[in-house]
């Protein structure tokens, strides 16, 4: 029995969510097509992957971040989500 176009979808993001270290996890959004467009000019600049530059951004961003907090104040960024 053929599998739905449903069934198939969903063979595939389970495919997919099984990378090299079983960390990964699905991002699903829209975003505005100017920043899209910035993000692929970027990626291909640095000569990396769409998603490598945003975990870079992200990280950075968080690092940057936590820099200028207090413990206590880091304890309660890591307790929010």
């Amino acid at each position: 029995m053929a599998k739905t176009n449903a069934q198939n979808q969903a063979a595939y993001k389970a495919r997919h969510l099984k990378e090299e270290s079983g960390t990964s996890e699905r991002l699903d959004m829209l975003i505005d097509s100017s920043a899209k467009l910035t993000l692929k000019r970027l990626a291909e600049h640095y000569r990396v992957s769409q998603r490598a530059l945003l975990q870079t951004l992200i990280e950075d961003e968080q690092s940057t971040l936590l820099e200028t907090m207090t413990g206590d104040q880091q304890s309660a960024f890591y307790d929010a989500v």
